[in-house]
């Protein structure tokens, strides 16, 4: 088997695990923390970052980050179907949704963040969860990654997420979620 469907293997049964860890600990919190519960009720919005044209980072074996995201985002949309979280998809292609009027590459990734926006926002009660895989030369910044936004509404699941992605993938690390950089425009301009 090849390193990517390894990768995209251990993915999905990462992401059974974690299915089952957010599904056990929003009725295991219903009393104790009832918004990190009604959180786990809501539709589960699935952004599957990048796409088109902005492949984004790009693996060793030649793969766009948006293939590899989308691979991962399509099977969590399954499991969560499967344990019958309404789900929506940002995505369901390897496309990016910017307007037809945007011409450069440039135009089309500001589009294509305003158009998410946009359609992130019009669900109501839902939580986000937006993909994506980053390259970086240095040993120290390798590994899994969870970013939040809101505190008091993202951070336990975010907690949830990132001790069950460390425990599967990566028991040596020893990652704390953290919380999403100003600068990141679809996480800031979402409601």
């Amino acid at each position: 088997m090849n390193r990517l469907k390894q990768r995209i293997t251990w993915c999905g049964l990462l992401l059974t695990a974690l299915a089952v860890v957010v599904l056990a600990q929003g009725t295991w919190l219903e009393k104790a923390d009832p918004t990190f519960a009604r959180m786990t009720q809501q539709t589960l919005i699935i952004d599957p970052g990048h796409g088109g044209e902005d492949g984004g980072a790009v693996s060793v074996s030649g793969k766009s980050e948006s293939q590899i995201n989308l691979a991962i985002a399509l099977e969590l949309d399954q499991l969560m179907g499967f344990y019958g979280v309404p789900t929506v998809m940002t995505r369901s292609t390897d496309v990016s949704i910017h307007d037809p009027e945007a011409s450069t590459l440039r135009e089309k990734k500001v589009s294509d963040l305003h158009n998410r926006v946009a359609l992130i926002n019009q669900v109501e009660n839902a939580t986000l969860i937006s993909i994506h895989q980053n390259s970086s030369p240095s040993p120290s910044h390798r590994g899994i990654q969870v970013f939040y936004g809101d505190e008091a509404l993202s951070l336990p699941l975010a907690q949830a997420i990132q001790q069950t992605m460390l425990e599967v993938l990566s028991p040596e690390k020893k990652r704390a979620p953290q919380h999403i950089a100003s600068s990141v425009y679809l996480m800031n301009h979402i409601s």
